[in-house]
């Protein structure tokens, strides 16, 4: 799994958007892959043009952490995964909800270069991550 950095540094070296599409494909093989047992209707996350499962796993019980293993049947979104995964997987809580991605989506191009379709996804992706982030902490307090 590639770092933020060592994203935002290739989408820098590759001008055009043939070429960052492919990156972005690249980097969806790097996902590791989602077992069967994950590919519920549970795990789906709604609003998305393509099928994207997203599973969530909670570590520590004062300041919880969360790790996820997704996956999609479109080779763009799973890059997508991939950038979202360099931006909050492993992460507390906490700076889960503390960052907006989009100001690190703008720096990309993501914003003008993806389908609305495929924009709309990744914010339904974002959503989802926040979400489970708050459903994290719900249960971390209640659970004090």
């Amino acid at each position: 799994m590639q770092s933020l950095q060592e994203i935002r540094a290739n989408f820098a070296v590759l001008d055009e958007w043939e070429d960052r599409y492919r990156y972005l494909i690249e980097l969806g093989r790097t996902l590791q892959p989602l077992p069967d047992e994950l590919r519920t209707e549970a795990n789906k996350v709604r609003g998305c043009a393509s099928q994207v499962w997203l599973a969530m796993h909670i570590a520590g019980k004062t300041s919880p952490t969360l790790t996820f293993l997704a996956d999609s049947d479109a080779h763009i979104v799973r890059g997508l995964i991939a950038i979202l995964f360099a931006l909050y997987d492993g992460k507390p809580v906490d700076d889960i909800l503390a960052l907006d991605p989009n100001p690190i989506f703008a720096e990309l191009g993501l914003n003008e270069h993806l389908t609305p379709q495929r924009s709309n996804g990744l914010a339904s992706m974002v959503a989802r991550i926040r979400s489970d982030a708050a459903g994290a902490i719900s249960r971390s307090v209640a659970a004090s």
